[in-house]
């Protein structure tokens, strides 16, 4: 394949079921020597993103498929939107409309995210996040438009009947934080977006 070729772009964006809630699917370019993807572009993916600038990257690794993370959000002023790439892996990815007054209010996304699908979920502000691992050693990458504030961040357990997620493995590897999270409480009405 010669160099000369287009930088590879965002073919796809598909919003999901719930709003603000979509999957960018990248274009892979491969040959002799591999493969190339644009991970992200704010270009290209400004519909979705709205302009909110990235103002933090991170990396998880989890080593155990069955561990779960989360299900995290953070509250105002630091609400943040975030975009979720697998690298290396599988995961079931999830996320949990929490936004008050939203007529999905408490409704969940799920879909399996691995380097083979290419694709990223886009997670807007308000709604909860959190991921099973499906395999061993699974790594993922988030671009946040927030950077993370202890004093603003909430979980919901991950096991909470009122969220009913079929997770496909059994639970395993929560965090003492994610255990204790409570359970939905009817007075809840959500988080002012």
């Amino acid at each position: 394949m010669p160099d000369t070729l287009p930088p590879p772009a965002l073919t796809t964006a598909h919003p999901g079921p719930i709003s603000g809630i979509c999957l960018a699917t990248s274009r892979v370019i491969s040959d002799a020597r591999g493969e190339f993807a644009r991970l992200f572009d704010l270009g290209l993916l400004s519909d979705i993103s709205g302009n909110r600038p990235i103002v933090q990257i991170n990396r998880s690794l989890t080593r155990q498929p069955g561990t779960v993370r989360g299900l995290h959000y953070q509250t105002a002023p630091a609400l943040e939107a975030k975009w979720v790439r697998c690298l290396r892996g599988r995961v079931l990815d999830v996320a949990v409309d929490l936004r008050r007054g939203s007529p999905t209010f408490l409704q969940h996304f799920a879909i399996e995210l691995s380097p083979d699908t290419a694709q990223a979920l886009f997670i807007p502000e308000g709604c909860a996040h959190g991921f099973q691992v499906l395999e061993p050693d699974t790594e993922l990458l988030y671009l946040h438009t927030a950077p993370y504030d202890p004093a603003h961040e909430g979980g919901l357990r991950c096991d909470d009947p009122a969220l009913d997620i079929a997770w496909p493995l059994p639970i395993a590897g929560l965090s003492a934080r994610d255990a204790n999270h409570p359970l939905i409480d009817t007075a809840f009405e959500g988080i002012p977006t």
